[in-house]
C-alpha cells in the first residue's frame, strides 16, 4: 500500500552535514564552544523528535532532523557521511523501533548525550484493532498474519507525548546545565499545550455515534486507548504491509457492524488501499495524519495544529454530538 520512495539522500546528508560541520572543524572542546556563544548541536531522527527539541531547546539549540520533510520515516536510509557525522553531535534524540537505519547509526555514534524517547514512557503492544472498553481497559485484537509488537507511535497520545517531553527537558538540562532554567521553563510551556490538547480530545470525543475508526496504518493505538476508541487497521503497524483479501473482507464486516463512516489514510503514504476499501463499502475517505513529518499537504504547520485537525476529522467521522 505504501510505495517505497527514492530517498533524496544527498539533500538529507547536506542538511545534516551543514549542521555538524561547525563542530567537527573546531579544535576546542564542545563546552568551550558553547561558552563562546555557540548553540548545542542537536540531531533528531524525525519530526516528532525534532518538534520536542525545538520547543524545549528554544534559542539554545541548533536542531537538525535526519528525515527530510516528505520522506516516509520508515523508508529512511542514511549515507556513510551522515552516519559518520552523528558522532559530532552534542545531543541525539531518537525513537527506537521506528527507523532501523537510525537505530544502528546511533549505536555506532556513541554520543554521550543520546536519548531514546521510547525509554521516557511505557510502550505497549497494539494489534490491528486497539481500543478501550467503558472502564478504560485495553482491548487488543490481532488478525491473521500480523504479529503484534511494541507500538512506537507514542507521540500520537498527547499525554504520553507530554511524559516524553518532560524526560527530554530533564536530559537537556543535564547536557547543558548553564541553560537548565530555560529548558525547564520551555518544557513547562510545552506540557501545558499538550495537556490542553489532551483535554480537547477527551472532551471532543466523549459523546459520538460510533467509537470505531478505520485506518490504513495502525499508528493510532495509543490515541484510541486514551480516548476509549477502537482502531481498525487495514494493515498493521508497518505502513509498507499489504492487507490480505481476508482482512479486507473482515474490514467490510466491521464497518457495517460498527456503523463506521470513514476510511482514513495518511499524508506520507499512498491512498490507494483506502480508496479501494471505501469504494467497496460505500465509505468516505479522509486524512488522519500520523505526524511522521510536516509537508505542504499537512493540515497544520506543527504538531499541535495537525493534531487539532486530526481531532476535527475524528469528530466528523465518529459523529461527535
Amino acid at each position: 500500500m505504501n510505495v517505497r520512495r527514492l530517498i533524496p539522500t544527498a539533500a538529507v546528508a547536506g542538511a545534516v552535514v551543514l549542521g555538524l560541520t561547525g563542530l567537527s572543524a573546531c579544535s576546542t572542546s564542545d563546552a568551550a564552544d558553547r561558552e563562546n556563544g555557540d548553540k548545542l548541536n542537536v540531531v533528531t531522527s524525525f519530526y516528532p523528535m525534532q518538534f520536542l527539541a525545538e520547543e524545549i531547546g528554544g534559542d539554545h539549540v541548533s536542531v537538525e532532523s535526519l528525515t527530510e520533510p516528505g520522506v516516509e520515516p520508515h523508508d529512511l536510509e542514511l549515507t556513510p557521511r551522515q552516519i559518520g557525522g552523528l558522532g559530532d553531535a552534542d545531543y541525539i534524540l531518537y525513537l527506537k523501533g521506528i527507523q532501523p537505519a537510525v537505530d544502528d547509526a546511533v549505536t555506532q555514534a556513541g554520543v554521550k548525550n543520546t536519548v531514546d524517547a521510547a525509554t521516557l514512557t511505557t510502550l505497549e503492544n497494539h494489534g490491528s484493532e486497539v481500543g478501550g472498553d467503558e472502564h478504560g481497559h485495553e482491548e487488543e485484537h490481532g488478525h491473521e498474519g500480523e504479529e503484534a509488537g511494541a507500538d512506537p507511535h507514542i507521540w500520537l497520545d498527547p499525554a504520553k507525548y507530554a511524559e516524553v517531553a518532560k524526560g527530554v527537558g530533564k536530559s537537556l538540562e543535564k547536557a547543558d546545565p548553564d541553560n537548565a532554567a530555560d529548558y525547564a521553563k520551555n518544557t513547562g510551556a510545552l506540557v501545558e499545550k499538550l495537556d490542553a490538547l489532551d483535554t480537547a480530545f477527551e472532551t471532543g470525543l466523549k459523546d459520538t455515534a460510533t467509537r470505531t475508526f478505520i485506518t490504513t496504518h495502525s499508528a493510532f493505538g495509543y490515541l484510541a486507548e486514551r480516548y476509549g476508541l477502537t482502531q481498525e487497521g487495514i494493515a498493521g503497524l508497518d505502513p509498507e504491509a499489504e492487507p490480505s483479501p481476508a482482512r479486507i473482507k473482515e474490514i467490510h464486516t466491521v464497518a457495517k457492524e460498527n456503523e463506521a463512516t470513514t476510511v482514513f489514510f495518511e499524508t506520507l503514504a499512498s491512498d490507494r488501499t483506502a480508496k479501494t476499501v471505501a469504494e467497496d463499502t460505500g465509505l468516505k475517505t479522509d486524512v488522519l495524519d500520523p505526524l511522521e513529518g510536516i509537508t505542504e499537504q499537512s493540515r497544520g504547520a506543527d504538531y499541535i495544529e495537525v493534531m487539532e485537525s486530526n481531532l476535527a476529522a475524528l469528530q466528523k467521522a465518529l459523529g461527535s454530538k
